[in-house]
């Protein structure tokens, strides 16, 4: 004889609903963020730096208003933050001219976080709106990407996730 739940489903089948609404919720991303630190992540890929490209950017949180880029600096192959890098970008002005203006640089603290206020770029002939980055860590390869937009974001989260150096 099977035991029954207040419901009136047997017991093994409502083991096996709960067992998939756990699954389901850890596939959404309810896991908490000690498990999502814990598994494999991606490589940012690379991507073109352009020709508009000048060392030396200022440190600067703020080239500009309107949109609000943040994200973390992380590590494969678990994601960790990485503390201590850089997170450099450069991007148009709201006519779509590269300048000075719209260039910077951070070092990441400890959680590996970034945050930058600027304005939403300008449209570069032959180009979707983007952002160019460069980002460095000790211990792992730079790398030169960039972030697109689709247009009237106020605020984007980009994480940059770097290959340790071979």
């Amino acid at each position: 004889m099977k035991r029954r739940t207040k419901g009136g489903r047997s017991l093994p089948v409502a083991l096996a609903v709960l067992f998939l609404s756990g699954m389901l919720l850890f596939a959404s991303g309810g896991e908490g963020k000690d498990a999502a630190a814990s598994r494999p992540c991606r490589p940012t890929p690379a991507d073109i730096e352009g020709p508009f490209y000048k060392p030396g950017a200022p440190a600067r949180t703020v080239t500009g208003s309107g949109l609000v880029v943040r994200g973390r600096l992380l590590g494969i192959p678990d994601c960790r933050p990485l503390a201590g890098g850089r997170i450099e970008w450069w991007q148009t002005d709201r006519r779509g001219r590269y300048d000075d203006g719209h260039r910077g640089i951070q070092t990441v603290p400890p959680d590996g976080a970034y945050r930058f206020s600027t304005d939403f770029p300008g449209v570069y002939p032959g180009r979707p709106p983007h952002i160019h980055f460069k980002a460095a860590a000790p211990g792992y390869r730079p790398l030169t990407t960039q972030l697109y937009l689709g247009g009237g974001e106020s605020e984007v989260e980009f994480d940059i996730v770097l290959v340790p150096a071979k």
